[in-house]
């Protein structure tokens, strides 16, 4: 299984942190195994929106986004074109990706 980086920047001003990811990891799990404080109210089973991020670099790489997780990110804090569920961004094995985490000090739904 081939591995891949994450970079997660943060909008709140932590440095940047890269961790190496392997195939079928979620961009959810890579964060938590990291100490990486993003919140999942749901559990990471895409019934909620908290683990909204934003895809800099690699989107092409991730999974074609579903009806449902759509859905949720319309119900998210600020959603933009290359907004993503973490839950849902699963890593194929191909391409390096970069993640901005917007704050999470909100109340999510």
């Amino acid at each position: 299984m081939k591995a891949v980086n994450i970079t997660f920047k943060f909008q709140d001003g932590q440095p940047d942190q890269t961790h190496v990811a392997a195939q079928g990891e979620s961009v959810l799990d890579v964060a938590l195994n990291n100490g990486i404080h993003l919140q999942h109210n749901c559990g990471g089973v895409c019934g909620c929106s908290t683990c909204h991020v934003y895809v800099l670099q690699g989107e092409d790489d991730l999974p074609e986004i579903s009806d449902k997780e759509e859905d949720f990110i319309d119900r998210a804090v600020n959603p933009r074109i290359n907004s993503r569920l973490g839950c849902q961004c699963v890593v194929q094995g191909n391409e390096d990706l970069v993640i901005l985490l917007p704050p999470q000090e909100f109340l999510g739904h």
